[in-house]
């Protein structure tokens, strides 16, 4: 029995034998390709910012105005990090005149939480 630096004795547990069960099914390759190409548009400071302003946004909505001048940001910066949130299906886009208004997919949202983590999809409230 090996005694750790706290003083409290470790169990040997050099006896008992791993038995490896199953961790269940892999997820499918054109499935993990479309999994990871949303977790990725939200892997990005800016996009993660741009997520959360429209969030807050008292309409639910923000037009690419708006996000300029909130993250301090060039138009065609931010126009790009749009671009991928939506071409990633997380962004609805809507043209009206001249500028592009673009609100959450809140189903894309919980749809790509229980395809990634479906165990946690199942025992959501919601």
């Amino acid at each position: 029995m090996a005694i750790p630096l706290a003083g409290a004795p470790i169990e040997d547990a050099s006896k008992d034998v791993c038995e490896p069960c199953s961790p269940g099914a892999l997820i499918d390759r054109d499935e993990v390709e479309a999994l990871t190409a949303q977790l990725k548009a939200m892997a990005d400071q800016t996009r993660l910012q741009i997520i959360h302003l429209i969030d807050q946004s008292p309409a639910g909505e923000l037009c690419v105005c708006d996000l300029t001048e909130s993250l301090d940001l060039a138009q065609p910066t931010v126009s790009r990090h749009l671009k991928i949130l939506a071409n990633a299906g997380l962004l609805r886009r809507e043209q009206r005149g001249t500028w592009a208004w673009f609100s959450i997919r809140w189903e894309a949202l919980q749809e790509l939480r229980g395809r990634a983590f479906p165990r946690a999809a199942e025992s959501s409230p919601c």
